[in-house]
């Protein structure tokens, strides 16, 4: 499952998606990206990201791809929030479901750091002075 929603993003929900009645041994790594209250030694207010071309599902399909071919993982969930969030807010779910805990541990690790690297949505943060970046 590949899904950019401005909707609210439910870790539940996504690590529920993965799953499947064969997987009965099946480790789901889960990561949570949360907003923080502090970036660039600034205190944040909020953070917006953007998709104005639509592009942030393919790459995110993309990097789950690649993903599936880099580790024997049964199944992936990338969801990322956009539109504005405020500290507190989680921006991006992450669930990897393998045989072995040591193969759903890198892939995840590998879809968190390349959804840094390559940062599908634009973002905007909006710091307590003010200023935006």
């Amino acid at each position: 499952m590949i899904e950019v929603t401005e909707s609210p993003l439910s870790p539940e929900r996504i690590v529920e998606s993965v799953k499947s009645e064969g997987s009965g041994c099946v480790v789901t790594v889960t990561y949570v990206g949360l907003i923080r209250n502090h970036s660039q030694g600034k205190p944040v207010l909020s953070v917006e990201y953007q998709d104005p071309d639509g592009s942030a599902s393919s790459t995110l399909q993309k990097i789950a791809d690649e993903a599936r071919r880099g580790w024997p993982i049964e199944n992936v969930a990338i969801s990322h929030r956009i539109g504005k969030l405020k500290v507190g807010d989680i921006n991006l779910v992450v669930a990897v479901a393998s045989a072995h805990r040591d193969e759903g541990f890198a892939a995840c690790r590998y879809i968190i750091d390349q959804f840094k690297a390559r940062l599908p949505t634009q973002k905007i943060e909006t710091y307590q002075d003010g200023q935006g970046k």
